[in-house]
């Protein structure tokens, strides 16, 4: 199947495009004018360092075993160190993973905007990909029956709404505990500074998604043959997934920003974008076109009322991680309970389709390990930095503006025409100002 392995290049190199530059675009537009190299550099740091870790380590964590083996929590850490054992046709594979492990740490740092030491980042990064993603990961993705989320609970995810999503929007509530609020938030608006930017951002994170989700398909056929069926079939089923839900997910999230606030806002499409596809990543192979929709506009619905909710609760997760990915993640992963076919990838009927409510506990099971275990693994690295190296830059060093202070350059220069600072200058100058406040979700 010489097709296949191009098709998956290709799909690998969607979901890398995924992180850099798709999410740091995102990301970037919705930080202030002083912090969008630090967000956008966060991206790029954390591509570096988990892709490193995952060829040493990760991989043999995640699928260092057998069918029959391969431990509750992880696999064996030395059994494919480095790649030795691995043979050159299953690099493609492994690239694949790597990728998935990269996003979801990147994911994180969008909560943690304007405040966080980028040398509290670049440790956190490999503490947290090793002792919390690269687990999550073999729980998830590793198809042993040992493995915890999706052998021994029996959870379907197809992509990741567990290990990926729920993991990586705990995480980022953790971390915005234990970090504190912005100086001045809630009471000065924090505005995006460019939203053509994340407008952008949000369109090359749908097109890297196809990647994320066709690309998950797990052969189980006996023949070149049947391979080949299943893949047309189940590739076809998850691209029309996801575009769908998509879709759908934008008109959710817009209509309850309409009836909340009155405007239905870009920032709200792009957002809307992101928990369209978040909410489908765990059942694209599960459910068919109608409970890709209902899935897509309940999350898109859900996902824009839930970004409100750090106002209400007092937490300060800057750019709505938690309010989409967290919400997002747990919206998808319990549907399928309610929505899947026994003709799709898992071969179990949901609730609306006859199977009892057998799925349903199944997957919400599989929610409840994901966030308790992200937590506990989160809250035990995050405390260990905050109390050695410290997880937050001066207040004073905030107010400045963290590019400058953490990396010596700003992102617009547009004084040096004018006799103004040049290249490390202190320019504050903003960018596009939109109508709407902070996120555009208060």
């Amino acid at each position: 199947m010489d097709g296949y392995y191009a098709f998956m290049l290709v799909a690998t190199a969607l979901v890398l495009m995924m992180t850099v530059p798709a999410l740091a675009l995102f990301y970037g537009g919705m930080s202030r004018s002083k912090s969008v190299l630090n967000m956008m550099m966060m991206s790029y740091i954390a591509a570096a360092i988990v892709g490193i870790l995952y060829v040493a380590v990760g991989w043999s964590m995640g699928f260092g075993g057998d069918a029959e083996s391969g431990g509750t929590f992880f696999a064996d850490p030395t059994a494919l160190l480095w790649l030795d054992t691995v043979t050159t046709d299953s690099y493609v594979f492994v690239m694949f993973q790597m990728t998935f492990a990269i996003i979801t740490v990147a994911l994180i740092s969008g909560a943690v905007a304007d405040r966080m030491k980028f040398s509290a980042w670049v440790l956190f990064v490999p503490l947290w990909a090793l002792l919390c993603y690269f687990p999550m990961a073999h729980m998830v993705f590793s198809c042993t029956a040992d493995s915890l989320i999706c052998g021994r609970i029996g959870a379907q995810d197809y992509a990741g709404g567990t290990a990926v999503h729920i993991n990586a929007g705990v995480a980022a509530l953790v971390l915005v505990l234990l970090l504190g609020k912005r100086v001045g938030w809630p009471r000065e608006q924090m505005r995006p500074h460019n939203l053509t930017l994340t407008m952008l951002g949000a369109g090359l994170l749908w097109f890297g998604w196809y990647g994320f989700n066709v690309g998950s398909i797990v052969f189980t056929g006996a023949t070149d043959e049947e391979n080949i069926a299943q893949f047309f079939s189940e590739t076809g089923r998850t691209f029309a997934n996801t575009t769908l839900a998509t879709m759908a997910a934008i008109l959710g999230w817009l209509l309850i920003e309409r009836l909340l606030h009155g405007k239905a806002t870009s920032l709200g499409a792009a957002s809307g974008i992101v928990a369209g596809l978040v909410a489908i990543t765990p059942a694209a192979g599960a459910v068919d076109i109608e409970g890709a929709v209902a899935i897509g506009l309940i999350a898109g619905a859900v996902c824009a009322w839930a970004v409100s909710l750090k106002y209400k609760l007092g937490y300060d997760d800057s750019l709505d991680v938690v309010g989409v990915h967290l919400v997002g993640g747990i919206v998808g992963t319990v549907l399928i309970g309610v929505f899947s076919t026994a003709d799709g990838a898992g071969g179990v009927d949901g609730l609306l389709y006859g199977g009892g409510a057998g799925s349903l506990g199944d997957q919400a099971l599989g929610v409840l390990v994901a966030i308790v275990f992200s937590g506990v693994i989160t809250a035990i690295i995050g405390l260990a930095i905050k109390f050695t190296l410290g997880l937050r830059i001066a207040e004073e060093d905030e107010v400045e503006g963290i590019d400058f202070v953490e990396h010596g350059e700003t992102a617009y220069d547009l004084h040096s025409g004018m006799g103004g600072g040049g290249g490390g200058g202190k320019t504050g100058v903003l960018g596009t100002q939109p109508v709407t406040s902070e996120g555009a979700h208060a």
